[in-house]
This record gives structure tokens, C-alpha cells and sequence, in this order.
């Protein structure tokens, strides 16, 4: 008889020792699937199948709380793969109801026998048990797990504390999911803000302008923005080419995408080849890792070239393919890049000039040149200098956190001025006076103040005559000066007019005492 009493023992520690370790292994495999998956749906019916598979769990169901409507939805049910949404219950009704209500567990040994059983999914079998059970995350149900053992299981008990187990798993996926949803609706509202908000900076409400040359401007605008049509901007330095550029990209259906810019006069050939297509790892001295370029970058959006007359004719072969056929590769590499990207260019040279003296591909010129729109400078539309003047002092008194306000006075000597740096001379004028100013009034004082009388101006209907910067009658400080102005006062373009570079000029023009003009 002891003897007998030993055996069973043995049995009955090694039978604990299997279901021990079927639930270790079940609640790994469980474990598994819930941190593989970024489907979570996907992810909860896989965690119902591996129920079944590992521990003959059948007809595993988990309704999770809808928040908008306080009921529980059926997310995921072992025999349908497909979304059930449709089935909920409410708090309190039938047996997934009063799980919820509860917070509590709720078994029974053979189903038929459950009052409160609504048997709206039609998948249960009424002669076996059934188990169900809250799904919490922290002191909150969050929904229900429920399934049914198999006929003949020896512990309900058992099988209750394991799925309880499962339940906490889930609960905490749950969090997790619902927290990188609300992290996901939180940025796609921060993305449709910030696309509201630069849509309103960049549209046409603030492009100021009533006369008929801006009003052609316009028109222009918003007819090519619809397209994934080639612009060149044409116009002097400071009439608001890229203000243009802008405007056409984000009233495009482009408009979600990225919006790349790239001065091409502000870097030599070799840098301006690996900033626009990009480079592979150890292409030159100093390339560590793969880079990609401004077109990669535009992919699906907007490149606006800037200056594209400065670009050498070595350069331009280059340009030209990438503009043809959205084809190129990386400096140091061999595989060839496709990319869809719109281009908008922007000069202030008379390009017809530069092709008939060899100075730019005529090619090139017909591929940028498919739909030019023309930017008339300041002094051709002085009628729209008043609302100019007004629109740019409030954007200035709103980055100085103050109101602004112009006396009648001061538009005299404003609209008097051939604003040979166009809009964005009166805007560095108008900050100027603002500074002067501690009360914000400006008037025709403040305005002499800010150095409108000494700044450069030309006499309409004249042109300052261009210098021969290779005259050897110059002197240095001449010379420097010379290509300045053919240049715009854009030193990276006087530097290559005189074959230096940035650095080198930048010096010259320290050495030399040249006072620079902001244009």
C-alpha cells in the first residue's frame, strides 16, 4: 500500500511537470508572436491559433474596449481571420458583457449550462467548458480573452490561471499599441498643422501685389503649379524668385512631398556634383559613409536650382541628363539612380546672352526654359510699394514682438527710390528703421536714418555701365569691386568671375576695406 501511494505521487509530480511545462512553453510561444508582429490584429489572431496549437485551447475569441463607444468589439476570433468588428457587446451583457462589468473571471464546465450565453459568433460548442477572462492594463479592463478547453481537461483551474496569464500579455500589447497609435495621431496632426502652416506662409496671400505685371505673375503661377511642368524664374536679384518656387510647390499635388532648395553659385563643380547626385563611401578624401544627394532627396517632390546660370558648361553636361531622364549616379558609383522630381530654376541671367557666347548649353537652356515666368523688378511696379511696405513692417514687428507703423511721411522718399536690390532692399531698409525706431513709429526721419539717401541707386532708364575687370589700368580694389557688381554683391559669383575662390575674395575684401552691399 505505501508502496502504491509512492507511484501515484510519481505520477502526479511528473504529470504537474508536463502541464508546468506545456504553460512555460505555451506563454513563450505567446510571448513570441506578440512582439514579432506590427499588425495587430494580425498579431492577436496569431496568438489565438498558437492557443490551440500548443495547448488545445479552441474557439479563442479577445474583444477589446472601444473607447468612442464604451463597448467591447470583437477584434479577434480563432476560426475568422478576417476583421469582426460588426459583434460587440455592452457592458453587463451576456457572459463577455459581465466579464467586462466585473473585472472578474468567469468559468463554467459545460456552456449550455450558462444562462447569461448570447452565442452570437455561432462558433462554440454548448457540451464543452468555457473560460473567460478580463484583459487588464494596469487597474483598467481593457477587454476579454475567452476559449474553451478541450472535453475532459482534468483543471480548469489550471487552464483559468493560464489564460489569465495570456491576458496580461495582451494587456500589455494593448498599451503598447494604443500608446504608438496616440503617438502616431499626435504627429500626423502636428504634420497636417505644420502643412497648414506652411502652406498659409508660402501661398499666394503672402505674394503682395496689385498691378498688372504681378498680376500675370499670378496667373502663371497658379496655372503651372498643376503640372509637373519645368519653371524658370527669370528676374533680378531680390524680386522674389524663390518666394515664386515656393508658392508653385506647395499649391502643387506635390505639395506633400519634399521641398529641396540648392544654390548652384555657392559651391565649385566637385562639391556641387556630390551636394546634387550624392556619393558612394570612399568616392574622395573624406567621404566615410554613402551620402545621398538633393535630387535623392526631392524624390516625389520639389528641386528649386537657384542661380543655374552660374554653373559651369563642364557642369551642365551633368544637369542636362539628370533633367532629361531622371537618371544619374552617385559620384564614386556605377549604379544608375532614377528619381522623379520636379524642377524649378532660377536666374538672373539673360541665358539667350550666355548660350550665343558659348557660356551655357543651348540644350540646356530649351529644357530649363519650358515655362519661364518673368519677375518684374521694384521699380517697375511702384504702385505695389505701398502694400508692400505695410505687409513686410508686420512681418517684422511680429519676429520683434511689436506693432509697427508707418507714418504717410515715409512712403515719399520710398516710393522715390530705384531699389536697385528690389524687395529684398526695402525689406533690409524697413528693418533697419525699425531698429532706429524704440517706439515703432517710422516716419520720413527714421527712414533717412536708415541709410536710404547714400544707398546705391541708379537713375531710371539709365544702367551702370559694366567694367572690364581685365583692364589692366584697374587696380585690385577696383577689380574686386568691379566683379562685385557684375555679380550682384554675391561673393561666391565675384569669386568666380576673378577664378578665386569664396575664401580668397572673402579675404581680398577685408584686406581692401571694400564695405559690402546688402542687396
Amino acid at each position: 500500500m505505501h508502496v502504491a501511494n509512492e507511484s501515484d505521487g510519481a505520477t502526479n509530480q511528473g504529470a504537474d511537470s508536463r502541464i508546468l511545462e506545456t504553460t512555460l512553453e505555451s506563454l513563450y510561444l505567446v510571448s513570441q508572436v506578440l512582439s514579432r508582429s506590427l499588425d495587430f490584429r494580425q498579431t492577436l489572431h496569431e496568438v489565438l491559433r498558437t492557443l490551440k496549437d500548443s495547448n488545445g485551447l479552441r474557439h479563442g475569441m479577445i474583444a477589446l474596449l472601444d473607447d468612442a463607444s464604451g463597448n467591447l468589439l470583437v477584434t479577434a476570433l480563432h476560426e475568422n481571420p478576417e476583421p469582426v468588428n460588426e459583434i460587440h457587446y455592452k457592458p453587463g451583457e451576456g457572459v463577455v458583457g459581465a466579464i467586462m462589468e466585473r473585472g472578474e473571471p468567469i468559468v463554467v464546465e459545460r456552456l449550455s449550462d450558462e444562462c447569461r450565453f448570447l452565442d452570437r459568433l455561432g462558433v462554440y460548442d454548448l457540451g464543452l467548458p468555457f473560460i473567460g477572462v478580463p484583459i487588464p492594463i494596469g487597474d483598467q479592463t481593457a477587454g476579454v480573452l475567452t476559449a474553451q478547453p478541450q472535453s475532459g481537461f482534468s483543471s480548469l483551474d489550471r487552464q483559468q490561471q493560464f489564460l489569465e496569464m495570456v491576458a496580461n500579455l495582451i494587456g500589455q500589447s494593448v498599451r503598447l499599441a494604443k500608446t504608438v497609435e496616440d503617438e502616431q495621431l499626435a504627429l500626423k496632426s502636428e504634420r497636417d498643422s505644420l502643412r497648414r502652416k506652411v502652406r498659409g506662409e508660402h501661398g499666394f496671400s503672402n505674394m503682395v501685389g496689385h498691378t498688372r505685371a504681378m498680376r500675370l505673375v499670378f496667373d502663371q503661377i497658379r496655372q503651372v503649379a498643376k503640372w509637373n511642368t519645368t519653371v524658370l524664374v527669370r528676374g533680378e536679384s531680390g524680386t522674389g524668385k524663390e518666394l515664386i518656387a515656393n508658392a508653385i510647390h506647395y499649391n502643387s499635388p506635390r505639395a506633400n512631398g519634399p521641398f529641396i532648395k540648392l544654390n548652384c553659385a555657392a559651391l565649385p563643380d566637385t562639391l556641387l556634383e556630390s551636394e546634387l547626385f550624392g556619393h558612394e563611401k570612399g568616392a574622395f578624401t573624406g567621404a566615410v559613409s554613402q551620402r545621398k544627394g538633393r535630387f535623392e532627396q526631392a524624390h516625389g517632390g520639389t528641386i528649386f536650382l537657384d542661380e543655374i546660370g552660374e554653373i559651369s558648361p563642364a557642369f551642365q553636361t551633368k544637369l542636362l541628363r539628370v533633367l532629361q531622364e531622371g537618371e544619374f549616379e552617385r559620384v564614386g558609383g556605377t549604379r544608375t539612380n532614377v528619381v522623379d522630381v520636379r524642377v524649378v530654376a532660377a536666374t538672373n541671367k539673360n541665358l539667350e546672352s550666355e548660350v550665343q557666347a558659348g557660356n551655357f548649353r543651348e540644350d540646356l537652356y530649351y529644357r530649363l526654359n519650358v515655362m519661364p515666368i518673368n519677375t518684374p523688378p521694384l521699380r517697375e511696379r511702384v504702385e505695389d510699394i505701398p502694400d508692400l511696405v505695410h505687409f513686410l513692417l508686420a512681418k517684422i514687428g511680429k519676429s520683434q514682438g511689436r506693432e509697427l507703423t508707418l507714418d504717410e511721411s515715409a512712403l515719399g522718399p520710398l516710393m522715390r527710390h530705384d531699389w536697385p536690390g528690389n524687395v529684398r532692399e526695402l525689406e533690409n531698409c524697413l528693418e533697419r528703421a525699425a531698429v532706429m525706431s524704440d517706439e515703432g513709429w517710422i516716419d520720413n526721419r527714421i527712414i533717412s536714418l536708415a541709410g536710404l539717401e547714400n544707398s546705391f541707386s541708379v537713375p531710371s532708364g539709365t544702367s551702370t555701365p559694366r567694367v572690364d575687370i581685365n583692364d589692366p589700368e584697374l587696380d585690385e580694389r577696383e577689380r574686386v569691386i568691379a566683379a562685385l557688381e557684375q555679380a550682384g554683391w554675391v561673393q561666391a559669383k565675384a569669386a568666380r568671375i576673378l577664378g578665386m575662390t569664396p575664401r580668397q575674395i572673402g579675404y581680398r575684401i577685408q584686406t581692401l576695406n571694400i564695405k559690402v552691399r546688402q542687396i
